[in-house]
Parts: structure tokens; C-alpha cells; sequence
């Protein structure tokens, strides 16, 4: 059985939105990180909105550590209320959202990968299938956009996994449930 792990970008004022501001902390070992992650997954859980903007950028990138080749070839599922059509290697989740990522769980034997997507991130959080966020924290205040947690949002505890540095400055704060607050 596979884990949800939900890969967020975030400002030090918890902001997710057009993570544009992360490029400056990116470098060798942020690559590194990432690379590892993708590699020890079998899917991705995707957002709409975050499926339509990988579904813009990702299609016709390349590079030489196969990174792109991963990401692009790999299945993708979409969970949207409003999409009828996917492309990408991406189906689109139909039906009730908690059981059909239930049903992905059994499904695939290594991880399933959530970038972005901070309501389907939300959804899956109250419906206790989220297994591991992993906050790339980046040392810059944004000053306005979404958030992962916006006011308003459930309280719950998560217990900490583990935390890795870089020397960018910026660092993944890594978490499992821990149960209500």
C-alpha cells in the first residue's frame, strides 16, 4: 500500500501561491532532494489548478538526469470538479474523492506524490489520507496569497519525521498526523 505525500512550497508567512519566490533558494541539493522524491514515487495527485499549469510547462521539458522524463511519463491523477478531458498521462478522478484516493492507496506500492494543490491538500487532510507533508519552508515573506492552512481550517496535531537544510537557507519541515488538536 502506498503513502499521500503532499510536497508543499511555502514562504516563512505560509504562503503557496506562484511559488516564483522558491527559484533563488533552488540549487544542487534542493535538485537532489526532489529528485529522490519523485523517483520513490509511482504517481502523482494532482489539483486542477496545479494540473493545469504542470499540464502547460512539464509536456515539453527535457533534461539530462531524467527528471522530466519521470515526471512525464509517470500516471497522474486529477482530482477536479470542473475538468471533462485529461492529457499528460492523467485520468481524471471520478466518483467520491476519498474513496477513489483510498482505492489509489491500494493500487500502488511506492508513494503518491502531491505538489501544490493546497484545497485537494485540505480535502484529504479531513478525511485522514494524507500520510506525510513534507513543507519546503524558503527564508522570504510573500505579504499576501493562498495559504496551505487558511483561516478557519480544522485543528489538528502533526508530529514531526524529520528536517532537512540546505544551504540555500531553505529547508523541508516533514510531518505525519498526529491526530486532532
Amino acid at each position: 500500500m502506498s503513502k499521500i505525500v503532499a510536497l508543499v512550497y511555502l514562504s516563512l508567512d505560509g504562503v503557496m501561491e506562484s511559488p516564483s519566490w522558491t527559484a533563488p533558494y533552488f540549487d544542487e541539493e534542493h535538485g537532489a532532494y526532489a529528485h529522490r522524491q519523485l523517483f520513490a514515487a509511482d504517481a502523482l495527485l494532482l489539483g486542477r489548478e496545479t494540473y493545469e499549469g504542470f499540464v502547460q510547462a512539464w509536456p515539453g521539458m527535457t533534461d539530462e538526469d531524467g527528471f522530466a522524463d519521470r515526471m512525464n511519463s509517470m500516471p497522474k491523477h486529477v482530482a477536479s470538479t470542473t475538468l471533462r478531458t485529461t492529457e499528460w498521462n492523467a485520468t481524471l478522478i471520478e466518483g467520491d474523492l476519498a474513496q477513489e484516493v483510498a482505492a489509489l492507496k491500494e493500487r500502488y506500492e511506492n508513494d503518491i506524490l502531491i505538489y501544490g494543490s493546497g484545497a485537494l491538500i485540505r480535502l484529504l487532510i479531513a478525511e485522514g489520507l494524507v500520510d506525510e507533508l513534507k513543507l519546503w519552508v524558503h527564508p522570504v515573506v510573500v505579504g499576501k496569497g493562498k495559504r496551505l492552512f487558511p483561516e478557519g481550517t480544522p485543528a489538528s496535531t502533526w508530529v514531526p519525521a524529520g528536517t532537512t537544510t540546505f544551504a540555500s537557507g531553505a529547508m523541508v519541515l516533514d510531518y505525519r498526523p498526529g491526530g486532532q488538536a
